[in-house]
Parts: C-alpha cells; sequence; structure tokens
C-alpha cells in the first residue's frame, strides 16, 4: 500500500507546475488579463457616463420655451422655408448658454437646422422677463450662400402691414 507521502510527491513529480501554481495568488495567477479588462470597463463606464451628461444637457435646452419659439418661428419663416426647403429639422447639438432664475432669465442659442435643400443656423438672443421670452436677436445664416434671415425685423413688417390694412396705422 502506498502511504499518504509517497502519493503527495508522486503527484508533485508528475505535476511540477500545479504545485507551483496553487502556491501563487489569484492576482498572481489572473492580472495580466483583469488589468486589460478592468481598464477597458472603467473606459466604457465613462463614456457612459459623458452620455448621459451630454443627453441630459440638450435635452434640458431642447425642452426650454426659447429654442421651442426660436425653431418654431424658423420653420414656419416662408424665406427660410424657400431656402432650406421643407420639412426643416433641428440638428443635435445646440450651442449657447441659458440662465433662468424665476421669471426672469438670458438665453443665447445657435440651433442648427437642416431641410432638404441645404442647412444653416439659427442665432438667437432672448431676454425673459415676468415670465415671457422676448427675442432681441433672432437670425437664420444659410450655411451655402451665407445669407442671413432677420426673423424678427421680418414678423415687425407683417404686424405693420397687418396693421396698415384694418384702415388705421398703428407703430
Amino acid at each position: 500500500m502506498i502511504s499518504l507521502g509517497e502519493l503527495i510527491a508522486m503527484e508533485l513529480k508528475t505535476h511540477p507546475a500545479s504545485a507551483k501554481e496553487k502556491s501563487r495568488t489569484w492576482w498572481q495567477r489572473n492580472w495580466k488579463w483583469f488589468v486589460p479588462v478592468a481598464g477597458l470597463g472603467f473606459l466604457v463606464l465613462f463614456a457612459a457616463f459623458v452620455m448621459l451628461m451630454i443627453t441630459i444637457v440638450f435635452g434640458m435646452v431642447k425642452s426650454s420655451d426659447v429654442y421651442k419659439d426660436a425653431l418654431a418661428t424658423a420653420q414656419t419663416h416662408p424665406a427660410v422655408v424657400q431656402a432650406l426647403g421643407s420639412p426643416i429639422k433641428a440638428g443635435i447639438f445646440v450651442m449657447g448658454s441659458i440662465n433662468v432664475s424665476g421669471s426672469s432669465g438670458q438665453a443665447d442659442l445657435a440651433i442648427p437646422i437642416s431641410g432638404p435643400k441645404g442647412k444653416g443656423t439659427i442665432y438667437a438672443r432672448a431676454s425673459k422677463s415676468a415670465g415671457r421670452w422676448t427675442f432681441s436677436k433672432l437670425v437664420v445664416e444659410i450655411k451655402a450662400t451665407k445669407e442671413r434671415i432677420d426673423l424678427i425685423e421680418s414678423q415687425e413688417q407683417e404686424k405693420t402691414s397687418i396693421r396698415s390694412h384694418s384702415g388705421r396705422i398703428e407703430i
């Protein structure tokens, strides 16, 4: 009969690497695959966090009243529709800032837009007072021609034209 000691000695002689392997820690055996996988995992988590923050920020800007008003005005303006075609869609990356404090605030935005005929950018500057946004600048620049269409000026001309057709002129 073989004793336990002889059995262990035989096992060590036939599998010397396994005895050596058993004496190494988990980290010593697995660090070569664990380090790249963990690094890649952290990189993926960081990229997901950045994308989440970008989505939240752009979502907040795109849900604001000043953004919606500027986009709706450009989408329905005849000169913009003629230059870009219809439908006019907003781009993904809105640039600028919106600062709101209660019923007052300031906004300065650059909104990329595109239509079947081309691309452009809405430049909007507005202030909020008593809960209402008022544009001080609302211009669409057509990318191909660099033409600038002033949306505020044309709205004022329409109002003046409507008032003059009603029999009296108000300025």
